[in-house]
């Protein structure tokens, strides 16, 4: 077969590569952005964790070879272009003259390096890296991909691996993902050493990172700013109050309880839009007895019916009302954004509030009195994650669930959930890509091989469940994937495998001298960042 025109976006839209390479734009003045949010990056690896805050901050530092511009399209970035040649293979076109910070040039090398490090073991991206096949060079600025099935997502896909340099992952022994679950100290999750539009000048977890612009970067930066002081704030009131008093420029994730206060400050200015993400319960249906409950001998989360009342017993308008102030839109549907719904009214369906049903449904399990459980949550990832688990634990009080809420940071929980150890988690899942695909592979499939099912770490099996996912994953044709997608929805909501709340909506917050482009993936891109006078 020969080969097709070069495209840029998928197989539609043609590539007009003259011109991409831009050069840097003269800062207006020279400024430091210093912001702030709850959490802190987990790690500096670009694998080792896929986590929203963790990914965003790295991904100043390192790139893909297709890239999200302001409407979350996907463009060009450390490839000029690309072509199919058939359904399963693409060849890619790598920009010229790209080195990274420490100097080595850019080349085909490091893009194979790069992908083949991401599908091991400890990388928690190896399911959407190994869906991107056999990658190999042709020559030193061409790169081909030979998937192992149609791959209705391929770009998105791509869209998840960053670029390193193999040669400085060679030089400092990190040539393996780090092990984030075991603990593991690691060269490359404290340094950094991309081709992005900033550099990491230090490391201090949990207290402060600073980043400044690359100096010799090969694209443009439209914002001015040339230093980024990164500080992680647990206290939601400790953040509110620094944005106030002018102490930091940029607040991430403003309480929900302060964005109609801070809309009123003067001084302070709240920049809204949605977010990709949904806020959701996973249970553990895999052990035949709980790790932290009293009861003993089974596992009252493997009952259908036992599932269907926690779910049945949670007052969701109480939470979108008088927790997140409005600002959640709740849903049935697990799937990062109401796009990936096909706007299937019945996939994004609820069960109701319903408190009799749901002690009907307990007494018919064989627990009347209710039982009891640990709830793991993290308290500085999700807006009100902790205060949520903790109305949950109230709202399931009253079918006799007595539940003890195990609030830790974000980089504790995910470490204990990663484990398996855990009866009962909130969870959050979203990003840029709006198909479901990105969300039944590691969350809706059976754990197996190569990432698939990584995060089902409620380690239930649903053969139906597993094969319609699967099926969705590689069906070409567009009426019977749509089709499979709706199915693969019911199926799994009929079964309870995790307790859906709503999706985030997520403000910003800034002093008014700050310009920042909000994408609903609540990703930060501080090349677009301006910062003027306080």
């Amino acid at each position: 077969m020969s080969l097709s025109p070069f495209r840029r976006r998928g197989p539609a839209l043609f590539v007009a590569a003259a011109g991409l390479a831009l050069a840097l734009l003269a800062p207006a003045q020279a400024q430091t952005l210093r912001w702030a949010a709850a959490g802190d990056p987990l790690t500096l690896d670009p694998y080792a964790q896929n986590e929203l805050l963790t990914n965003s901050i790295n991904g100043q530092v390192y790139e893909f070879l297709v890239a999200r511009d302001k409407q979350l399209e996907i463009v060009p970035q450390l490839a000029t272009e690309w072509k199919q040649d058939g359904p399963m293979k693409w060849v890619f076109k790598l920009r010229p003259n790209v080195k990274f910070h420490d100097g080595r040039p850019f080349t085909a090398d490091d893009v194979v390096f790069s992908v083949e490090r991401a599908k091991q073991p400890t990388s928690q991206i190896a399911v959407y890296a190994n869906a991107l096949g056999t990658v190999r060079k042709i020559d030193e600025l061409t790169v081909e991909f030979t998937t192992p099935q149609f791959e209705p997502i391929f770009l998105q896909k791509l869209n998840t691996v960053y670029i390193m340099s193999k040669g400085w992952a060679e030089q400092n022994n990190a040539t393996v993902t780090q092990n984030f679950a075991a603990k593991e100290e690691h060269y490359a999750a404290r340094n950094a050493n991309g081709t992005g539009p900033f550099m990491l000048v230090s490391r201090a977890p949990g207290v402060k990172t600073v980043y400044k612009r690359n100096p010799n970067y090969w694209g443009r930066i439209e914002g001015n700013v040339q230093d980024v002081v990164y500080t992680p704030i647990a206290s939601g009131a400790t953040r509110t109050a620094a944005l106030i008093s002018g102490e930091l420029d940029f607040m991430l994730d403003p309480p929900p309880t302060d964005v109609e206060r801070l809309r009123r400050t003067p001084g302070v200015k709240i920049i809204d839009g949605p977010e990709n993400r949904i806020i959701f319960i996973g249970m553990d249906q895999g052990r035949d007895e709980l790790l932290y409950s009293n009861v003993k001998g089974k596992n009252p989360l493997k009952d259908l019916r036992v599932r269907k009342a926690l779910y049945h017993a949670i007052d969701i308008e109480t939470i979108k009302t008088k927790l997140m102030n409005g600002q959640a839109v709740p849903t049935g549907a697990l799937v990062t954004s109401p796009l990936g719904t096909q706007g299937d009214p019945d996939v994004q369906r609820r069960l109701p509030y319903d408190l009799e049903l749901a002690r009907k449904l307990m007494a018919e399990a064989g627990y009347p009195d209710g039982f009891e459980i640990t709830f793991d949550t993290p308290n500085d990832r999700y807006i009100n994650d902790e205060r949520i688990a903790i109305t949950l634990a109230s709202q399931w009080a009253r079918i006799g669930v007595k539940v003890r809420v195990n609030a830790q940071t974000k980089s504790l929980f995910f470490n204990k959930v990663e484990k398996l150890d855990t009866s009962m988690y909130l969870f959050g899942w979203g990003g840029s890509i709006t198909d479901p695909e990105t969300t039944f592979t590691p969350i809706y499939r059976n754990r197996g091989a190569k990432g698939v099912g990584e995060y089902n770490r409620g380690n239930y099996k649903d053969d139906e469940l597993d094969a319609l996912a699967a099926a969705s994953s590689k069906e070409q044709d567009p009426a019977k994937r749509k089709q499979l997608i709706r199915q693969t929805f019911l199926r799994h909501n009929e079964q309870v495998r995790h307790i859906p709340l709503h999706w985030q909506m997520i403000p910003w917050a800034a002093r008014p001298g700050v310009e920042v482009t909000h994408r609903a993936d609540n990703w930060l891109e501080w090349r677009w960042v301006t910062v003027g006078k306080p």
